[in-house]
């Protein structure tokens, strides 16, 4: 057996999505499956270095998890010739910077989303890695787990006929931060900082869209603040200048349609925190991030409306499990192996900057939506 190592410098890993998901969840559970199966006998070993401001949590991490290499200096980092790949989950507002430097110095790139904060900063990388000839990919996690693989399975199938619309769910209550602390980072709120519902989550309902169902051809969206005041870590009131709600509907390519709402000033009323329903001519089913129900057209019931009549049936258990049929793995970490094979084995790869630029795109045609009251629509990209 051939031990292959590839040193990833990981920037942002004291963040709760940059620890729990790419390090512990993906990186670090590579390395205890044994490393990574390239077949032919080599075996891919993944070797982060931990990069961020804060020295003293980036070797409280390594000291928990027995990782030997941390700094707080990236340009050195990025110097360091023994350095493959470069991986951010900074904000946003930090992250264009970091990549035009990672770029320069000739690394591969693995990214969160958004890319950049407009699209003509997120064009301006996919353009940078292209033009350097290096390996890229952005962090599109939703489409590989087990909810949206059975989902997709479904499509792939020819369960649906016809499909003709999406209607999506998604969000939780984040408290303010007065009564009860808010399990959200306080810049998420403040505009200035990069915050705000729509550049964090269309992103992931454009590629969520675009991979399962088609190409995002126009947007309508309404965005709202409906909260204008929150508390931050240390208890201090700040207005609110982001929007925590967002309403928007996309006329996807070969005419389905999807409607998603995206808040965090919701209460959870439904099975998990996102849920997307498809109906088809055929069928319908409801997607969340494990679970998937179906209804096939032959077991559809035949409601009638009457509302002098108390309902007599439970329209819930008239839906079917889709079976797991397979292991699902962590989707971030299936990502992540997809990405490494792609670097060290050239293995064909998609997800892209230009992904990512689509993602930037569809968030700033919603925000130009909103403000303008009326729909856009999406012009495909090119470089």
């Amino acid at each position: 057996m051939t031990r292959r190592t590839v040193r990833i410098a990981m920037n942002g890993v004291t963040g709760r999505m940059g620890y729990r998901q790419h390090l512990v969840r993906s990186i670090l559970a590579i390395r205890e499956q044994g490393g990574l199966d390239l077949g032919g006998g080599d075996v891919l070993w993944p070797e982060p270095v931990l990069v961020g401001r804060r020295e003293h949590a980036l070797r409280e991490i390594a000291e928990r998890h027995g990782i030997t290499e941390v700094s707080t200096d990236l340009d050195a980092v990025l110097a360091d010739e023994s350095i493959d790949i470069y991986f951010d989950a900074q904000v946003t507002s930090a992250r264009v910077g970091a990549l035009k430097k990672a770029i320069a110095a000739g690394k591969h790139l693995y990214t969160e989303k958004p890319t950049a904060t407009d699209l003509a900063g997120a064009l301006e990388l996919a353009r940078l890695a292209q033009d350097k000839g290096i390996k890229h990919g952005v962090v599109q996690d939703k489409i590989f787990l087990p909810g949206l693989l059975k989902l997709k399975r479904l499509i792939d199938g020819g369960f649906f006929g016809q499909i003709l619309s999406v209607r999506g769910e998604f969000g939780y209550w984040v408290f303010e931060g007065d009564w009860q602390e808010a399990q959200r980072p306080s810049w998420n709120y403040r505009s200035e900082d990069g915050g705000g519902i729509t550049v964090d989550m269309f992103p992931h309902w454009e590629y969520v869209l675009h991979e399962l169902f088609g190409r995002v051809t126009s947007v309508s969206a309404q965005v709202a603040t409906h909260v204008p005041q929150r508390w931050d870590e240390q208890g201090k009131p700040y207005a609110a200048t982001a929007d925590d709600a967002a309403y928007g509907t996309f006329q996807l390519e070969g005419g389905a349609i999807a409607q998603i709402n995206s808040s965090w000033t919701v209460r959870v009323n439904r099975d998990e925190l996102v849920e997307f329903q498809v109906d088809g001519t055929h069928g319908s089913a409801v997607a969340g991030l494990r679970n998937c129900r179906a209804q096939h057209r032959s077991a559809t019931p035949k409601p009638v409306w009457n509302p002098d009549l108390p309902v007599t049936e439970s329209f819930r258990d008239q839906w079917q499990e889709v079976p797991d049929n397979a292991d699902f793995d962590n989707g971030f970490k299936a990502q992540w192996e997809l990405f490494l094979r792609h670097v060290v084995l050239d293995e064909p790869y998609h997800w892209d900057l230009m992904a990512g630029a689509r993602g930037v795109q569809l968030a700033e045609l919603g925000l130009r939506s909103s403000a303008e009251g009326r729909r856009l629509e999406v012009p495909e990209l090119s470089l």
